[in-house]
């Protein structure tokens, strides 16, 4: 069967998000035997240089970059880290799908985010869906309940810490290599792991762990590559849209890997931020080729 390029990018952005998911898992798994941060420094150690072997394979590990990226590139660090420990803080303390879910709400916070401090358009209709979609944030926190913790709070946190970050990288230059801006990330954040991991008691490492930690790495990297490879196919506006399989995915593995499943509320939620999600990516896409007819009709002119 020959594939279309729409119905590749569709395929690699399910590929994406289930290697993230089982990344997540994994560490999931691991926190149970070992402190975070010992985790935290051995997979950035693998991912490091797996990365750093990929970079060279396909000529990006360069690290010469233009002036203006370099501070730029220091800011998205700081973000990767701090989005990091909050994210693995909010994933080892409460279900997968939960976190996954507060997570989903991050294009809608990025579509928010990029009006506000870039200038870029925001219509009456995508300003509605975002305050569904955040409506929906707090059906999966439930503030005031029973299960609300200072771990939701903590996922909320890594939402707004990741926009940060997915604003400063819209600003690099066209130059700049995405695999070499990865393997610069994953070593500071591997770093940051080792130097916090001083001051946790080390957990001694048996097959099973080493296992763990070997396919986390594999799988975080694989997530990477893969969404990489499918900005390359399709169109953005069809293939986005299959993001949210990530939320599908950490339901089956935590049900199946973790014992884990979100109540009826935080499902609803869910539900909430995904269709409020596509409908901004559709909506972004109407909105563009709206643009693009218009530039061209005066173009014309």
């Amino acid at each position: 069967m020959i594939l279309n390029d729409n119905l590749k990018g569709a395929l690699l952005m399910t590929a994406s998000m289930g290697a993230f998911t089982l990344n997540d898992v994994f560490v999931k798994l691991l926190a149970a035997d070992l402190p975070l941060f010992q985790i935290v420094f051995l997979r950035g150690l693998l991912t490091t240089i797996m990365l750093a072997g990929l970079a060279a394979w396909f000529g990006q590990l360069r690290f010469r970059m233009e002036p203006s990226d370099r501070a730029k590139l220091g800011w998205r660090t700081v973000f990767e880290i701090a989005a990091m420990v909050a994210f693995l803080m909010a994933l080892v303390n409460m279900p997968i799908a939960n976190a996954t879910a507060i997570l989903a709400a991050l294009p809608l916070s990025v579509t928010l985010a990029a009006a506000l401090f870039l200038g870029e358009p925001l219509g009456w209709r995508r300003l509605s869906a975002i305050l569904v979609g955040f409506a929906g944030v707090m059906l999966i926190v439930q503030p005031g309940s029973d299960g609300f913790n200072v771990w939701s709070l903590s996922a909320l946190l890594a939402v707004l810490i990741i926009t940060g970050r997915d604003l400063v990288t819209r600003r690099f230059s066209a130059g700049l290599p995405s695999l070499g801006v990865a393997v610069i990330t994953a070593a500071a954040v591997g770093i940051f792991g080792g130097v916090l991991s001083i001051f946790e008691t080390w957990a001694p490492l048996g097959l099973r762990e080493a296992l763990l930690i070997t396919l986390a790495s594999v799988f975080i990297i694989g997530g990477y590559l893969f969404s990489i490879m499918v900005m390359r196919v399709g169109e953005v506006a069809v293939v986005s849209p299959f993001r949210y399989t990530g939320l599908i995915f950490a339901l089956i593995f935590g049900l199946l890997l973790l014992g884990e499943w979100p109540n009826g509320v935080a499902l609803l939620g869910a539900g909430v931020v995904v269709a409020t999600g596509v409908y901004t990516i559709l909506r972004e896409r109407a909105v563009a080729s709206r643009a693009r007819r218009a530039a061209r009709a005066g173009t014309a002119v």
